[in-house]
């Protein structure tokens, strides 16, 4: 069984680019480099088709690194001593998810929120958000979780596909009131494992 301060490491090797890479718990070493794949993608965003909304300076930023690492629930993906991606996987809700009609009612250790969930713009189209989606499933079902959740901006149509494809269910909209960044309104999912 994987726990949440385990070092949780998945092997893959893809074809085409036999590319090797794994995905384990996040150490404070690298929360510098967190922090430089974090500004890499929001300048990447900006420079084209934002769909998170995401905006550099505000999130995802160093804090966030640290508070996920801090709490042991950072995992990142590193190919040749680089980290490629990360996500956040953490017990427990927002209060916003309490009010809403999940599939199942469920509580505490039951739940996996999904956040966080970065793929750094020259790895994009890789299949490493996919690994990295598969991986936060298997340790899911390592740990006994019934239900992975995850809110996503309305209009960030990959996350999205990407997460209707691996048969997360759409439970509902809400506002977690981002509307001083233009983000209205986000997608409630949820995966039962």
């Amino acid at each position: 069984m994987l726990g949440s301060s385990a070092i949780a490491a998945r092997d893959e090797g893809m074809k085409g680019d036999q590319m090797n890479f794994v995905i384990r718990i996040a150490t404070e070493k690298d929360i510098d480099e967190l922090e430089v794949l974090y500004d890499a993608l929001n300048d990447h965003l900006a420079a084209g088709v934002n769909y998170p909304g995401w905006l550099k300076g505000i999130y995802p930023v160093r804090g966030t690194a640290a508070q996920g690492i801090a709490e042991g629930c950072l995992y990142v993906a590193v190919c040749d001593d680089l980290i490629i991606g990360s996500i956040i996987l953490r017990r427990g809700m927002e209060p916003i998810y309490q009010k809403a009609r999940w599939q199942l009612q469920l509580e505490g250790e039951a739940v996996l929120v999904v956040y966080t969930f970065v793929v750094h713009p020259d790895w994009l189209s890789k299949g490493i958000g996919q690994e990295l989606l598969d991986f936060a499933v298997e340790y899911g079902l390592q740990t006994e979780t019934k239900a992975l959740r995850l809110d996503v901006y309305e209009h960030n149509l990959p996350a999205i596909h990407l997460y209707k494809k691996n048969g997360f269910k759409y439970i509902e909209s809400v506002d977690l009131g981002l509307r001083e960044y233009g983000l209205d309104s986000f997608h409630l999912y949820e995966k039962l494992i």
